[in-house]
């Protein structure tokens, strides 16, 4: 019998023996050689939490958080040291990594209200591809689990986007208060009854209040079941954490557990819900067809306090183009692919979709403008060095400043959420070597015209080919 899928030898009495045999030999091969659907196509798992700050695990600097299971990810996989996000605030950022494309061309940032609240209309366009749309096409799976935020009337929602099922929390978990106490104190006693947020089901409300003592529980368990769900078959799963942004919820078994208080108990709990997934993984025996990525949306809240997290030797934080905005921790991993070594090249969220893309032989459609690009050759090896050069920081529909290379230039500069009502303009721009300078502290502008000049030219060229669309977070649906 010939080999399954091939057609039956049509050879006459006339055909030699030996050119049979061989021709029958070939057509085996082939069926051996063949890869069935999806077999060389990798797994993406992207683990996203919520201001999240760069120093705020063990494995970059943290002293007293313990984060053992992202410590040993980093170490057997790939610790980026100069990765960003596409914006310092919760939507837009979110809008960047699943689009490949600055929020500023899709409409997904807004210099009035800078993230959707539950009264908005709006929410991220059915015509913008996104990484699980992308995917699908290509035969993944697909799901989302978590925090989402780009959207929550049902045609925004995730289902609209790609992913087949949906399970989480539509927008921020501090959003529905029905009425206006502490933050610390209700986060203390463990008291979420205040925060009218709803757990979703796909497009249905499952629970509301949402339980926020077990959230992170629950979508690790919703993501461990889709990992045994979709097997064999290639897959996708976003895993977007409600924390730590506030208010800060942990469940029973990590309450009071960590030296640094409640916020080190949230993040102890997500490093252990990271190590619940990559054993997942190998329990079902994909880990090695299996790239996961851990990084976060924004800087941390640092008006928050205790309740929130530091942005370690960056300065500033959440809301802010300063480094500790827009620069996140992030680790990579892919057991038997990618080379563990600590990464100082630059890298973006943006950078996931083609990425993600390419490594499962796909395409981009050429219709529209990407800002991310395809890291596939570096993360495996084949390539030296990345292709990511420059690095665009906006806030809200403005462009704050720009990095090429080590240097970075501020236009504008607003301090994040502590009083600072309108931003300073800069001019000449303030000037700083990231290499030597990581916290922004010497501006060296004067010492380097010729850089400055590139710099402003940098930005002239990008604004030029810019073609900006009006804001979908404006509208209210009262309106």
């Amino acid at each position: 019998m010939p080999p399954k899928g091939f057609a039956k030898l049509n050879c006459d009495e006339d055909t030699p023996a030996l050119m049979k045999a061989a021709l029958f030999s070939i057509l085996c091969l082939l069926a051996v050689a063949s890869p069935a659907p999806g077999a060389n196509q990798p797994n993406f798992v992207v683990i996203f939490c919520d201001d999240l700050g760069y120093g705020d695990l063990s494995s970059f600097g943290h002293p007293t958080i313990k984060t053992p299971h992202l410590d040993v990810m980093a170490a057997e996989g790939q610790k980026w040291t100069n990765f960003y996000v596409a914006a310092c605030v919760c939507t837009p950022s979110r809008a960047g990594l699943l689009t490949g494309r600055l929020p500023v061309r899709n409409g997904m940032c807004s210099d009035t209200r800078r993230v959707l609240f539950p009264d908005s209309s709006g929410g991220l366009p059915t015509t913008e591809i996104t990484i699980s749309s992308a995917l699908k096409k290509e035969g993944y799976r697909t799901a989302a689990v978590g925090k989402w935020h780009l959207g929550h009337l049902p045609e925004f929602l995730p289902t609209s986007h790609g992913f087949e099922s949906y399970f989480g929390i539509p927008y921020s978990n501090d959003m529905d208060m029905l009425r206006r106490e502490s933050h610390f104190e209700l986060a203390e006693k463990g008291d979420f009854s205040l925060y009218n947020v709803p757990l979703m089901e796909d497009e249905k409300i499952l629970e509301r209040p949402a339980d926020q003592t077990t959230i992170t529980r629950r979508y690790t368990e919703e993501a461990i079941r889709k990992i045994n769900e979709f097997g064999d078959e290639p897959f996708f799963i976003y895993l977007a954490h409600s924390l730590p942004h506030i208010p800060l919820f942990r469940g029973k078994d990590f309450a009071n557990t960590s030296t640094a208080g409640i916020y080190g108990d949230v993040i102890e709990e997500i490093d252990w819900s990271v190590g619940e997934i990559r054993n997942a993984l190998d329990k079902a025996g994909v880990s090695e067809n299996t790239l996961v990525v851990f990084t976060s949306d924004n800087g941390p809240w640092l008006k928050f306090k205790h309740h929130g997290g530091t942005a370690g030797m960056l300065r500033d934080g959440k809301g802010s183009t300063w480094e500790g905005g827009m620069r996140e921790p992030t680790i990579m991993a892919w057991p038997g692919t990618m080379e563990p070594k600590i990464v100082h090249e630059m890298g973006a969220t943006l950078d996931l979709l083609p990425t993600f893309v390419s490594l499962a032989g796909g395409t981009l459609p050429d219709d529209r403008t990407y800002d991310g690009h395809d890291l596939s050759r570096f993360i495996t090896g084949e390539a030296k060095t990345g292709p990511r050069d420059e690095m665009f920081y906006y806030h809200g529909e403005q462009l704050f400043a720009v990095r090429k290379g080590q240097f970075k230039a501020h236009f504008k500069t607003k301090t994040s959420y502590t009083g600072q009502k309108n931003a300073e303009t800069h001019d000449p721009p303030l000037l700083y070597h990231l290499g030597l300078d990581p916290g922004e502290q010497w501006d060296v502008a004067a010492e380097n015209p010729g850089v400055l000049k590139e710099m402003q030219e940098l930005a002239e060229k990008h604004e030029q080919g810019l073609e900006r669309v009006p804001s979908h977070l404006v509208g209210k649906i009262s309106d």
